[in-house]
């Protein structure tokens, strides 16, 4: 079972991001820009994620994954279970996630260092 501090550790590498308590949630940002932000009991995680994509992530895993609510559908965005995340794959989504936020050649140093 993966849980914030997991997720907190692997932000806390990558470049321009920072954790902020927003209303009581845990949220990280790039700038202004979220990527990941918890529900208040830390059970789910929602993070960035190509729109495009969300319903067939869905529809393949509904025990692990879920739609935004409804007022959130506009954005790039999809929510997962913490319990239902391995390690792995938590790292893929997070790292994803903040790749989506950030100027590519950001992207690209950070992974030319961690190769």
């Amino acid at each position: 079972m993966v849980t914030v501090e997991d997720v907190r550790r692997l932000a806390a590498t990558f470049p321009r991001s920072s954790e902020h308590l927003i209303r009581d949630r845990v949220k990280f940002r790039v700038g202004s820009i979220v990527y990941l932000a918890f529900s208040r009991d830390e059970t789910l995680m929602g993070f960035a994620f190509p729109k495009e994509e969300r319903a067939a992530l869905v529809a393949a895993e509904p025990a692990k994954f879920e739609m935004p609510r409804e007022s959130d559908l506009r954005y790039n965005w999809v929510v997962a279970r913490l319990a239902a995340l391995g390690q792995d794959e938590m790292s893929e989504l997070v790292v994803e996630a903040w790749r989506m936020v950030v100027p590519k050649k950001v992207y690209a140093a950070y992974t030319a260092r961690i190769r």
